[in-house]
């Protein structure tokens, strides 16, 4: 019962993190393109690329959790 509890847990700082880092990716990337207008669609695909991986790092966090119940 306390691997489900921790699991549980665990998943939801993996989605807190995620959510956070996304969160600060976009804001520093509509500053970013605030101050360097031209520059917005390098910008805006490495910010794209950036919440992908963001996202896949906290998909792999949560299926560890998952395994982690399933042990």
């Amino acid at each position: 019962m306390e691997a489900i509890a921790g699991a549980g847990i665990g998943a939801g700082l993996v989605a807190i993190g995620a959510a956070m880092g996304i969160g600060r990716l976009a804001a520093a990337a509509v500053e970013s393109i605030a101050r360097q207008p031209e520059a917005a669609g390098d910008i805006r695909a490495n910010m794209i690329l950036t919440a992908a991986f963001i996202e896949g790092v906290a998909l792999f966090g949560e299926v560890i959790c998952l395994l982690a119940v399933l042990k």
